[in-house]
């Protein structure tokens, strides 16, 4: 009787090999000088910055859920991990953190190596647009549990931050203004309902035309990062609030104290043409509880600080805080 190899079951690891030789540029291209070591070793290592009284370590972690699916079905693996890179590091400035360093979480049912490449570059260029090294991370390939063309990502990321400065809830008052800081689409959630709407409903396919384009660019386009507008608006920033799955509504509560309301004129939203499409076939309310809308990212400023944020980005005045009961109301 024949003997099994590791391979016969369906992994390989000169491919997993070749992959990790692949990457090391990509890798390599995100460090800064508070990394300790190269690639390979048990685990990643990075000196804690310098220039905090109290530094707080902070963790934030996610995915990119069933828009991979789209990057799989588009075999167009360059930009999700972008999204993946920025799904966590857009969480960590609403503590007030500045991310030091990422590492990520490939698993596949059988390793392609230009494909995981290809996904590896991605998060790589989100890290390089994020100001943070990736120092690490885990490929796994598990035959029988994914498909051979299916792959699952997650993402960490661990910044620093400094220990006064992260409850902005408190620093919350009457009178704040509200900054919209744009999305660059659908960001990374919704996409459930998304591929409901186009390809279950409508029956549309990828490559049909929309806006101009093909569908699949505008449903692939990476989520935005923000993390170069918190360090320059830092300062004139009383709290920040990720928009996500929930929308508005279920988000921009969490950075509010008990005792007031966010007030949100829906007609000052910059929705973009995606949602404008969707609208037809979803109710509003359901639509601004689960997408982001045309809005990435809130920022909480006083009103004799609103000239500088709005020069400073492409932020634009959505509303105000009020008094009431912790509440994010469309008006």
């Amino acid at each position: 009787m024949s003997k099994l190899s590791y391979k016969d079951a369906g992994v390989d690891i000169d491919a997993g090999n070749s992959f990790i030789e692949n990457i090391k540029p990509f890798v390599k291209s995100t460090f800064d000088k508070n990394v300790i070591g190269g690639i390979g070793s048990f685990a990643g290592a990075y000196e804690l910055p310098t220039g905090y009284k109290e530094p707080v370590m902070l963790a934030a972690t996610d995915g990119v859920g069933t828009k991979l699916k789209l990057a799989i079905d588009a075999k167009k693996y360059d930009t999700v991990g972008i999204d993946l890179v920025a799904m966590c590091v857009n969480d960590l400035i609403c503590n007030f953190g500045t991310p030091s360093f990422f590492l990520d979480y490939y698993a596949t049912g059988k390793l392609t190596t230009e494909i995981a490449t290809e996904v590896v570059k991605g998060i790589a260029e989100g890290c390089k647009i994020s100001e943070c090294a990736l120092i690490g991370g885990e490929t796994a390939e598990m035959p029988g549990m994914y498909s051979e063309d299916d792959f699952d990502l997650a993402g960490f990321a661990v910044g620093v931050a400094e220990k006064n400065e992260m409850d902005r809830v408190s620093l919350v008052k009457e009178g704040d203004l509200l900054v919209a800081l744009p999305s660059s689409g659908v960001h990374s959630n919704g996409y459930s309902l998304v591929r409901k709407i186009f390809f279950d409903k409508l029956g549309m396919s990828l490559d049909d035309d929309f806006n101009g384009k093909p569908l699949k660019d505008t449903l692939l386009t990476p989520t935005n990062i923000y993390i170069k507008t918190f360090k320059k608006l830092k300062q004139n920033i009383v709290a920040l609030a990720h928009i996500t799955g929930g929308g508005i509504i279920e988000n921009l509560p969490r950075v509010l104290p008990s005792r007031l309301d966010a007030h949100i004129q829906k007609s000052s939203i910059k929705t973009l043409p995606i949602f404008d499409f969707m609208k037809g076939h979803v109710e509003e309310d359901e639509m601004y509880r689960t997408f982001n809308m045309g809005v990435g990212m809130i920022l909480v400023v006083r009103a004799e600080n609103l000239d500088k944020v709005l020069e400073n980005s492409d932020g634009y005045l959505i509303g105000e805080i009020v008094k009431g009961s912790q509440k994010a109301i469309m008006k």
